[in-house]
């Protein structure tokens, strides 16, 4: 063991963990943790604000499949990471999110820029820890990364007091971990995975839902393999989407109350819903009719005990490795005698892709249109990062999921401003690949400080921005619920091809689908960022 100060065990623990990038946005009370970084060399990058470091950790996790990480100091810089943290907590996201703190002697007293950052995320954190001794923080550290990457991934939050990070340490790095209480579940229950097995066998009808934990789990080829012995169709939540490729001929697409019809009719006709890492939350359910469920089984595979039968009533809960309990499955199932339903269902396939063919007659630029057209230029390892509103329904419904590809937005909390940072960690966890941000005017100026980092980084990520002047998403509830919109118009917005010229990126504007092509092949040939600017008619809607 050698003495150190802790601020530069910090980083040798980052190191330990394999570590290259961190995101973040320095300040008085984690300065001795950026002199470590300088003197260590470990890559930071400076983010516009704070927020954007937690989503752009969490682009980098998502890509690279490691934990993300991102810093910022006390009081606001660790507010300003809030909303964030919750983001990556909702779409179960491994971070680890390192806070300063203001001097032991003085939390509590409400000093300059103090705040007590782990009561307030500690609703939407999977563990955090104030520390309080220096010689503590090597097991923390080692403790938080295991945290936040097994069982349901999550954030992990280490708020770190100014004088903490100056005491003087003996360090040593551990090599394990046992945190008594904290065993997540990983095999599945042998005798659970029987009855699921046999309950496939008697059906005539199943479907599988697959959610986001197979992402989380890297269980996409388990089901591609279980799909291709049984033949059972499958549908996929928002952030589900990615879990099998489009073109699978078992594959309906995605459910919901902005899902393709004929995959939410499947869901209607079913005898078994086999739900894989979904948290069946209402958006996911709200496009099925299914009235009652006495009619049908529920298998509910998840590796949180917490989620099995928390929206809707299960028969068969299946707490496990979803990875691990897909060839479990795979290997036990027989045969199974569901001819008419997978013909049935073929029909619905044929039905879905004539429907995604179809280009509207419109003034001004089709948005699912351009998306398509997007889907077919970009390569098949390419990421395409969606913010919040009309955009990522129209990117959630006509990106082609392909074996190479990812798809990212924020699911569960639906936070605007989220597809700029996540674009900036994405790129910086692959930067040999093609990312695009697909962004509505409104989400755009929720994080258009971002172009900084992109610019000054020169990440090669294409924007494209549907500006229609408003709110879309809450203009379009508005009028169904209310005939009327009010205070979602954008009519005022900036010049956005003039606002990025001023960070020295170039851009096109297109205002019809004429001009949609070349302006894609212009973006994709560019070797920086680039901007397309889409003018979309504002009372274009997502259904």
């Amino acid at each position: 063991m050698n003495a150190l100060k802790a601020a530069e065990a910090i980083v040798r623990c980052l190191l330990a963990e394999n570590v290259d990038t961190v995101f973040g946005y320095p300040g008085s009370y984690i300065l001795s943790v950026y002199e470590a970084l300088r003197v260590l060399k470990l890559r930071h990058v400076l983010v516009r604000q704070e927020q954007a470091a937690a989503h752009s950790a969490s682009g980098y996790a998502r890509v690279s499949g490691k934990v993300g990480v991102c810093i910022a100091t006390s009081g606001p810089g660790a507010t300003n990471l809030i909303t964030g943290i919750a983001t990556a907590y909702m779409d179960s996201i491994p971070l680890v999110v390192i806070t300063g703190q203001v001097n032991s002697s003085l939390i509590g007293r409400d000093v300059f820029q103090e705040v007590d950052i782990t009561g307030a995320t500690e609703s939407f954190t999977k563990h955090s820890y104030l520390v309080k001794d220096a010689t503590q923080l090597p097991r923390i550290m080692k403790e938080a990364f295991h945290i936040a990457s097994t069982g349901r991934p999550g954030p992990v939050l280490i708020d770190i007091p100014g004088d903490v990070q100056e005491a003087e340490i003996e360090f040593k790095y551990p090599q394990d971990v046992d945190i008594r209480g904290y065993k997540p579940s990983i095999k599945g229950h042998m005798g659970q995975i029987k009855r699921a097995v046999k309950a496939i066998e008697d059906s005539r009808q199943p479907i599988l839902i697959a959610g986001g934990g197979v992402i989380s789990a890297n269980a996409q080829q388990e089901l591609i393999r279980f799909i291709e012995k049984t033949r059972i169709p499958v549908v996929h939540t928002l952030m589900g989407k990615g879990a099998v490729p489009t073109e699978n001929p078992y594959n309906l697409g995605m459910i919901g109350t902005h899902g393709f019809k004929q995959a939410n009719e499947a869901m209607n006709k079913a005898d078994l819903l086999i739900f894989i890492g979904a948290r069946i939350a209402d958006r996911a359910w709200g496009g099925v009719s299914k009235k009652s469920l006495d009619d049908v089984k529920i298998i509910h595979i998840d590796i949180d005990p917490a989620e099995i039968g928390k929206n809707l009533g299960t028969h068969i809960p299946l707490v496990g490795d979803a990875k691990l309990i897909l060839s479990e499955m795979t290997q036990r199932i027989n045969d199974l005698n569901i001819e008419d339903w997978v013909s049935e269902v073929q029909e619905l396939k044929k039905s879905l892709n004539e429907s995604k063919t179809k280009v509207r007659k419109t003034k001004a630029v089709d948005p699912e249109y351009t998306i398509r057209l997007l889907s077919q230029k970009l390569n098949d390892e390419a990421v395409l990062v969606a913010d919040v509103g009309q955009n990522q329904l129209w990117a959630a419904r006509n990106f082609e999921d392909r074996a190479g590809r990812n798809f990212l937005t924020s699911g569960g909390l639906g936070t605007m401003g989220y597809a700029l940072p996540a674009a900036s960690g994405a790129k910086f966890a692959a930067p040999h690949r093609q990312v695009a941000a697909v962004v509505g005017d409104g989400g755009f100026q929720m994080s258009m400080y971002e172009l900084g980092t992109i610019s000054s980084n020169n990440l090669g990520i294409i924007i494209l921005l549907f500006n229609n002047s408003r709110l879309g998403m809450v203009r379009e509830l508005q009028q169904r619920r209310y005939g009327i919109i009010s205070n979602v118009m954008l009519d005022k917005n900036p010049d956005f091809i003039k606002l990025c010229e001023a960070y020295g990126i170039p851009g096109i504007r297109v205002s019809n689908n004429s001009e949609i092509e070349a302006a894609l092949d212009k973006a994709i040939e560019s070797k920086g960022p680039f901007l397309i600017e889409c003018k979309v008619d504002s009372d274009e809607s997502t259904l």
